[in-house]
């Protein structure tokens, strides 16, 4: 009798005792329901460090000396026709004004042109455009980043208060973190809905065409969206310990309803085909759980290794989208094992509405059907001709991934923002002021504010950034305790642009040690550009890292799994080459702008930091599964017949209408984010969607049977010292003999 902790034992478990399993999976729905309802602000939109880079340090300096530094919008008030002189001009900002710190609960003070004119008319014409149409409102709010969770409750509320006398001519835009995420989240969401309504009626064509039959193809739909709902949930209740970020929803959602579906796809069709074979219901679900639901078990357990890389960088951003996505996938792992045998088992044969289909008849693979049908004749025809299939693959591959080499990483910036109001405020600001304004650069010097050499080197330093037309007016704080003095000055590009990065890398490296000399060590660079150049220099530094623990563990895994030292590592060379040619093709529309009109995608300066890293380990587990799941049905033929070329015709002949379904629907998924307005997650969706397309065509069309037709039988081999492997079997043992001697069995009847 198979164990319980089996994968064969699960799903026989579930199946027999299906209102069961089904009940503990509606507490589970019930309980991520109470947990999405009642833990309202779970999420955050925070990308912190773990460890200690420059800017962090000086930020962390400043909160200890000076409290959290507070949170500012800025409100653009411009008109083509009146000028700050004007009295109707001037009515609307000081309403503007008055209404904002009215709102205390969101409001620190609100600061206009005129409040400062007769007080400080310096700093008054500094709120001034040249030509005095437009001016802006400084609004400090009531808190820093530690209550922003608190603060974005009244985003809304605080737009539509700073918009609310626009018209007559005039404009006012609310520009800054509170407004821009509340058009980020709400844009965010309406993507988010229209991806669902795009990518689940498109995965429900490509099911109901692979099983032909709609009960069948609402199973997977039904577990990709179980696997959704309990995976939000879970995470909102691991957001209690840790930082959350809440791009981890757009994470779930996409991973949650891509493998739910495949994984549950994978183990329904599998169940049919036993049942085809005449196998009893309860035996074929066994079964199922055994073979295809092992593969699942291992495919699943790839991926979270993948995913866990992520923990490996300082980023609480990546710690994020690992755990969302892991949850994912663990709820779509362990669902696929008991959620979908207990449903089979209750369907039975209802499984196949509204064909009915007879089931005592049995097909077996001889030498006259094993290249029939079109993944039998693609399968001849690479096979014939390996080298030249092999050659023309890894042209396509290497071809695809050659603008790797131009790649370059950044913080999307403002003309990467999707069309709304903060974006139209973002460039006014950036127009008529400086660019850089809302995020200034703050140079942070740890020492007793009447050393002499404080204020000789902020002397030096004014001098030289007055010199260059990168940077602003500088503005000179010190600490009420005297031990901290910050110069904030803004920049005159975009913060998140290459020149802003080469110009905290000339403050850190030429114009502070010129300034401050031997005490320079105590300076440090912090703000907005700061932190985005120490972000993409620690992704850099930890890149290496990441590849080498996922690749590593993988490669073990496959081993473990295959018994074999080749399998595994044709797996990594291959997913390395769909990886690096998805790279290539991310850089090629998004940085060049290659068919990016056509595709109706947002051309941008760089490649969204966090997101190479990001694809290669999602992309790495995610095109394991195709590996494994074909690789197995290959290993289980060759286990009854050791013929090598045979057993692979007979692989791909089982499993090609049933992965390239998969395949369609994961493509399906991901295109459709990429169809949505916000640029990083449109390079997220796009990036996966190409790899999957190329991984489940070029890689396991062609270069799977051509490199297992050139290796033969050395496919298999595993070094005597390794023999102690626990063989793990993720094929299951053989069970049907294999019918090869060339009369055919009887075909499946309709």
């Amino acid at each position: 009798m198979a164990s319980l902790f089996s994968t064969r034992g699960l799903a026989a478990a579930s199946a027999r005792r299906p209102w069961r399993t089904l009940g503990i999976w509606l507490v589970l729905i019930v309980l991520a329901a109470i947990l999405q309802g009642t833990m309202g602000g779970a999420f955050n939109n925070d990308v912190n460090f773990t460890n200690d880079p420059d800017s962090k340090h000086g930020a962390d300096l400043i909160t200890a000396h000076m409290g959290e530094e507070p949170l500012i919008e800025t409100i653009v008030i411009t008109s083509p026709n009146l000028t700050v002189d004007d009295a109707a001009f001037r009515q609307v900002v000081e309403k503007t004004t008055a209404d904002l710190a009215a709102m205390t609960e969101v409001v620190q003070s609100a600061t206009n042109v005129y409040q400062l004119m007769e007080a400080n008319p310096q700093a008054a014409e500094s709120m001034i455009s040249g030509d005095r149409h437009t001016t802006i409102i400084s609004v400090t709010l009531t808190g820093g980043y530690s209550d922003f969770d608190k603060l974005i409750e009244h985003g809304k509320s605080f737009i539509e208060t700073a918009e609310r006398y626009q018209g007559d001519g005039i404009e006012v835009y609310a520009v800054g973190d509170l407004s821009g995420s509340e058009v980020y989240g709400q844009i965010s969401e309406e993507d988010m809905s229209k991806d669902l309504k795009v990518g689940l009626p498109v995965a429900a064509v490509v099911l109901i065409i692979v099983f032909g039959a709609l009960v069948a193809a609402g199973l997977p739909l039904l577990l990709g969206l179980v696997s959704i709902f309990v995976a939000m949930g879970a995470t909102a209740l691991v957001s209690r310990v840790i930082d959350v970020n809440e791009t981890v929803q757009v994470m779930i959602t996409m991973i949650g309803l891509a493998v739910g579906i495949d994984y549950a796809l994978f183990l329904t069709e599998r169940y049919r085909e036993e049942r085809r074979h005449g196998m009893p219901r309860q035996d074929a679900i066994a079964l199922a759980g055994g073979t295809a639901g092992k593969a699942v078990f291992f495919s699943g357990g790839t991926v979270v290794l993948a995913l866990m890389g992520m923990f490996l960088i300082p980023v609480t951003i990546f710690h994020s989208l690992a755990t969302g996505a892991i949850l994912a996938v663990f709820v779509a792992v362990f669902a696929t094992q008991t959620f979908v045998p207990a449903l089979v088992s209750l369907l039975g044969d209802r499984i196949d509405w509204p064909r009915r289909r007879h089931y005592d008849a049995v097909r077996r693979y001889d030498h006259e059907t094993i290249h029939r049908g079109f993944w039998g004749r693609v399968t001849r025809t690479v096979m014939t001709y390996p080298v030249a299939s092999l050659i023309v693959a890894l042209v396509i591959l290497i071809g695809a991934a050659l603008p790797v080499f131009t790649l370059k990483t950044g913080m999307p910036g403002i003309e990467s923002l999707p069309e709304s109001r903060v974006k139209t405020g973002y460039e006014i600001l950036a127009r008529e002021f400086y660019a850089g304004s809302i995020a200034p650069v703050a140079i942070v010097i740890d020492s007793d504010v009447n050393a002499p050499w404080v204020n000789e080197g902020i002397e030096k330093l004014s001098a030289q950034l007055a010199e260059d037309d990168l940077f602003g007016p500088v503005s000179v704080t010190r600490a009420e305790d005297g031990l901290l003095t910050i110069v904030e000055v803004p920049l005159s590009v975009d913060p998140n642009s290459e020149r802003a990065f080469d110009a905290v890398d000339h403050l850190r490296g030429e114009i502070i040690p010129a300034a401050f000399g031997s005490q320079a060590d105590a300076v440090y660079v912090t703000g907005g550009s700061a932190f985005t150049e120490d972000f993409n220099d620690l992704l850099s530094r930890y890149t290496p890292l990441v590849f080498a623990f996922v690749l590593g563990l993988s490669f073990l895994l496959l081993m473990v799994a295959f018994h074999s030292l080749v399998v595994p590592a044709k797996a990594i060379l291959m997913n390395l080459l769909s990886v690096g040619a998805a790279y290539g093709s991310v850089v090629a529309v998004f940085q060049h702008g290659f068919l990016a009109d056509r595709l109706g995608l947002t051309q941008t300066e760089s490649i969204t930091a966090w997101l190479p890293i990001f694809l290669f380990c999602v992309l790495f587990g995610l095109s394991m599964d195709y590996h494994v799941f074909l690789l197995s049905r290959i290993r289980e033929h060759y286990d009854q017949t050791r013929r090598n070329d045979e057993s692979v015709a007979v692989g791909l002949q089982s499993t090609g209408r049933i992965i390239t379904g998969a395949a369609l629907i994961m493509v399906a998924v991901f295109a459709a984010f990429a169809s949505g307005r916000l640029v990083d997650i449109q390079q997220m969706g796009f990036g996966l969607a190409v790899a999957i397309f190329l991984d489940a065509t070029i890689v396991r069309s062609i270069l799977v049977p051509a490199t297992m037709k050139l290796l033969g039988d050395w496919n298999w081999y595993l070094p005597s010292w390794l023999r102690w492997l626990p063989d793990l079997r993720i094929e299951g043992a053989p069970v049907h003999a294999p019918n090869m001697a060339g009369s055919a069995e009887p075909a499946l009847g309709d």
